[in-house]
C-alpha cells in the first residue's frame, strides 16, 4: 500500500476507528467499467460524516433555525486503495484525528466487510458563524465529544 501523508502507522491508524455507517453501492454509483466512480466516495464522507456529527448530538443543534453556528467543509480528499463493485457493502469509518480551535481534521476509511480497505480519506471542518462566516470556537465539552468513542444521542 501507497505511504499516505496523514496516516503514520497505517494498523494503529485502522484500530482507532469505532464509528462506522454502513453504506451499499447502487448502480447508478458506478461508471461505465462497473465499479464505483471515484466521485462517490465524497458523498459516502457527508453521510457518515453527517451520521457521526448526529451520534455527538451536534448535528440536531446546528440544524436549529436560531443555533448561531453551522459546519462547513474546508478541505477534503481521498486515496484509492482497491477497487469497489455495484451491490457491494461498505463500512465507512470516522473520527478525529485532530482538534483545533473551532476546526476537526476528521479521518475516513472504507472498508469492504471481508475486512479490506477500499479508500482512506481525510478533511478539516470548521464550525462558522452564520452571520460572520468567521470560526466559532469548539466548547470543552464539544472538544471532549469529539475525542471520545461515546454516542452521546441519536
Amino acid at each position: 500500500m501507497k505511504k499516505l501523508s496523514y496516516i503514520d502507522d497505517f494498523k494503529k491508524w485502522e484500530e482507532e476507528f469505532i464509528f462506522f455507517h454502513p453504506i451499499k453501492v447502487r448502480f447508478s454509483e458506478t461508471d461505465m467499467f462497473g465499479h464505483l466512480n471515484n466521485t462517490v466516495p465524497f458523498t459516502y464522507y457527508e453521510e457518515a460524516r453527517i451520521e457521526f456529527f448526529k451520534s455527538k448530538g451536534f448535528m440536531q443543534d446546528w440544524v436549529k433555525r436560531d443555533n448561531k453556528t453551522i459546519p462547513v467543509v474546508a478541505d477534503l480528499q481521498c486515496d484509492f486503495i482497491c477497487q469497489v463493485f455495484f451491490d457491494e457493502e461498505i463500512q465507512i469509518y470516522v473520527k478525529a484525528a485532530s482538534i483545533g480551535n473551532s476546526s476537526v481534521d476528521l479521518h475516513y476509511m472504507g472498508k469492504k466487510l471481508d475486512g479490506s480497505v477500499c479508500f482512506t480519506g481525510r478533511g478539516t471542518m470548521v464550525q462558522i458563524s452564520k452571520v460572520t462566516g468567521k470560526g466559532v470556537q469548539w466548547t470543552e465539552d464539544m472538544k471532549e465529544l469529539l475525542k471520545s468513542g461515546v454516542k452521546v444521542r441519536a
